[in-house]
């Protein structure tokens, strides 16, 4: 019987398109796929999400390593914080999952400033039983040390807990402790991915 179902927020319960994004700040077309690059796949965005280096330290590291493009990863980080809007869809789902008696909880990469920004706007963190966010554990997914935090933490048995998250790589890594898992291709599959498990709500 499943007790636990664990949330990443990325493409989960939180909307994370940065090339959409992207091209909604930048007129430069051909500039936006660059721009992505540089920011989103860089070393420095891994480090946010680790807890390990300043988002400004960032930006002026990103300039640095750029071809030219100060202008346009100032232009980025501006307000980048407001693509992470709730997919309502999830958040339904995770109401009908506590109302129902589940304990839900959160294990997520994540920066400091973007996580301060979205537990302060959207109530729904609220409804959490407890959460794992790398920034504070300076450990990412999917390395084994990220989702004993979560079992240590909330003294959570794996067999009884079903983690879901948008990356293969992430969901891999939960399955090696024996976590039950959904791989999440779209938001609206999520109540019915449930169901799979006999989780009807």
């Amino acid at each position: 019987m499943y007790k636990n179902i664990i949330f990443d927020l990325g493409n989960v319960l939180l909307n994370f398109k940065p090339k959409e994004y992207l091209k909604t700040k930048i007129t430069e077309v051909n500039k936006v796929s660059e721009i992505y690059k540089e920011i989103f796949q860089s070393e420095q965005w891994a480090m946010l999400d680790r807890g390990t280096i300043t988002e400004e330290e960032a930006i002026n590291i990103i300039i640095q390593n750029s071809a030219g493009n100060e202008k346009l990863i100032k232009l980025a980080f501006e307000n980048w914080y407001e693509l992470l809007a709730p997919i309502e869809d999830s958040i339904k789902v995770l109401r009908d999952l506590k109302s129902s008696g589940y304990n839900i909880y959160f294990l997520s990469n994540f920066h400091l400033l973007a996580f301060q920004y979205v537990t302060s706007k959207y109530d729904f963190f609220r409804i959490f039983d407890g959460g794992i966010v790398s920034y504070k554990e300076r450990l990412l997914k999917p390395e084994v040390g990220i989702y004993k935090r979560i079992i240590e933490e909330y003294d959570i048995d794996p067999k009884e807990s079903i983690f879901i998250d948008d990356t293969e790589i992430n969901v891999k890594g939960a399955r090696k402790l024996n976590f039950e898992t959904i791989l999440l291709k779209s938001p609206k599959d999520l109540r019915d991915n449930l169901r799979n498990y006999n989780i009807h709500i």
